[in-house]
């Protein structure tokens, strides 16, 4: 197992060959940490990725990683509104906002660090 293999089980990946420019940096956050914010947490990470994904890879790959996970919260809190029939549903209620919001910063800080990071338990659609 080289370190490739050894960062992206853990959802990171290595250092870009050239650091993004401070404004690619800035979407980078801004397609992550505005994901969490209630009522566009799938609108944000897709508008900056239709308006930025030609502009620089940094923000096209930034973008879609938020976009993929948003779109895998959603899908489990569907999956867990099912489930509370049977209660286990209530329980991923509770796990899923947590889970989201960390492992939002976690992205949020790889890009301001000027790192690619694949969030981990993504179906990646997009």
């Amino acid at each position: 197992m080289n370190a490739q293999d050894t960062n992206s089980i853990f959802g990171t990946a290595d250092m870009p060959p050239v650091p993004p420019a401070s404004e690619e940096k800035t979407m980078a956050i801004l397609s992550h940490i505005l994901a969490i914010v209630p009522g566009i947490g799938i609108l944000a990470p897709l508008v900056i990725y239709l308006v930025k994904r030609n502009e620089g890879s940094f923000v096209e790959f930034h973008a879609r990683e938020s976009l993929n996970f948003q779109i895998t919260i959603l899908l489990a809190y569907i999956i867990s509104a099912i489930l509370i029939i049977v209660l286990v549903g209530l329980l991923f209620l509770w796990v899923l906002p947590v889970v989201n919001i960390v492992l939002v910063i976690v992205a949020t800080i790889r890009a301001s660090e000027g790192r690619y990071y694949r969030y981990p338990f993504c179906i990646r659609l997009v």
